[in-house]
Formats: C-alpha cells, structure tokens, sequence
C-alpha cells in the first residue's frame, strides 16, 4: 500500500492531539476564538465535501442524470446514516450538555458519553478519508485529509478544554483528546475497503461519505458555535476555512 495512503488516513487522527497541546500552556482560551476555529473547521469540512467527495461523486457517475440520481441518494442515505446512529447511540455533547441517544444519562460515565459523542463525529470524517483516495485518486484523497487534519486541531483543543472544564486534569483532558482523535483511522480504513470491495458503486460511496459529512456540519458543528452569542463572527469562520479548503483542492 502506498505510504501516501497510510499517512492520509493516519495523520488527520494524529492532528486531534497536536490541536490540544496548548492546554499545556493556558485554560483561558475565549469562548470567542473557540468558535470562530471550530467554525472555520466546519468551513473546511464544507469545501471539502464539495470539491473532494461530491464533484468526484458527479464526475464517476457520468454527469448524467442518472449519476445526479446516484449522488442524490448517496447524500441522502449518509445522512439518514448518521441521524439514526445519533439518535440511537447514548452520548453527551460537552460543548452544549446535551444529552442524546437511547439510555438514560446515569446508566453511562459522563466520559464514555462523549467518547461515543466524538466517535459519532469522527467515524465520517475517517470515512470520508478513506473514500477520497478511492479508485487510486491520490490526489483527492490527500486534499481531504488535510482539510480534516486542519479542521481536527481546533476540535482537539475543544475536547480538551472541555474536559478539564469538567473537572479533568490536564494531562488527562490532552491523552483523551489524543485518543479520540485515533478513532478517524478506523473510519478511514473503512472507508478504502468500501472502495476496494465495492468500486463500481463508487460514486454512491463518495456521495454517502459527503452526506455523513454535511450532517455532522449542519447538526453538530454549527449550531455548536452559533450558540454563544458570536454567531456573525462564526459565520466569518465558516467563510474563511471553506476559502482555505477550496484553494487547497485548486491548487494542489
């Protein structure tokens, strides 16, 4: 297997821990800046979908109709995917205390909540990782693993913020933060053997990795950042980090 292969599916989840080393050096991190990182990360991720799993999805279909019908309904059930698997798997959103899923919240550790809570997030993107260097397209699979491993360092910083604001220390907050972010690797690996097992349905696979990743955008990230009272900010962020992304699918 390539090198280049492994590093894209591994490096984004490595990224996740490199976001969080400065809660070493400080915990006063602004509510503000938090959300406009986390925002341009979802901005990544939105351009990333675009350019790198969607367009290709389009493009392996033929651009007939037919292949719109086929990345329609790829979207479509990726995002079904990701809706009952976050409405049936027990988790904890630490940015917004929600509470989601099927079992009452003192059944489960607060911390195993949100591990399953950023499994959740990060099981698309690793998919979408994977999906990207299908049919040996090098070149898209390593413009999406950037874009994840960009978006995944401020997320990092989240997770470990967000822990220690629990109560857990800060080394602790870090190594969690780290290992959840190993999570990505499998989806990633998931993800090439979708591929390589089932090729001739590329273009529903690229579109279903999109979907999943549109729905953890708009029902996770987003609304996450735009409920702190520094929604226009946010929304900057999210223009800014889809400009990033989009002039890394261009030009590289």
């Amino acid at each position: 297997m390539d090198i280049r292969f492994i590093l894209g599916c591994v490096l984004p989840g490595i990224m996740t821990g490199v976001g969080a080393i400065p809660i070493f050096f400080t915990k006063n991190v602004s509510q503000k800046l938090l959300d406009i990182l986390l925002s341009a990360a979802a901005g990544v991720m939105l351009a990333a979908t675009c350019f790198s799993l969607i367009i290709p999805s389009l493009e392996s279909g033929g651009g007939s109709l037919s292949g719109v019908m086929i990345t329609s309904l790829g979207l479509l059930a990726g995002a079904i995917m990701l809706d009952l698997i976050d409405k049936y798997a027990p988790h904890e959103h630490l940015m917004d205390k929600r509470m989601e899923g099927g079992a009452e919240k003192k059944e489960i550790s607060k911390l195993w909540l949100f591990v399953i809570a950023i499994a959740i997030h990060n099981f698309p993107e690793g998919l979408a990782t994977g999906v990207g260097f299908g049919g040996d397209n090098i070149k898209n699979g390593l413009s999406i693993a950037v874009g994840i491993s960009l978006q995944n360092m401020p997320e990092g910083l989240a997770v470990a913020l967000a822990l220690v604001k629990e109560g857990y220390s800060i080394k602790k907050g870090f190594w969690i933060a780290a290992l959840t972010g190993l999570l990505e690797p499998v989806g990633a690996f998931l993800g090439l053997l979708l591929v390589s097992v089932f090729a001739p349905v590329l273009p529903f696979i690229l579109a279903l990795a999109g979907g999943a990743m549109l729905f953890v955008i708009s029902d996770e990230i987003i609304p996450e950042t735009h409920n702190n009272g520094y929604e226009r900010e946010a929304t900057y962020g999210v223009v800014l980090g889809f400009i990033v992304m989009m002039a890394l699918s261009a030009l590289f």
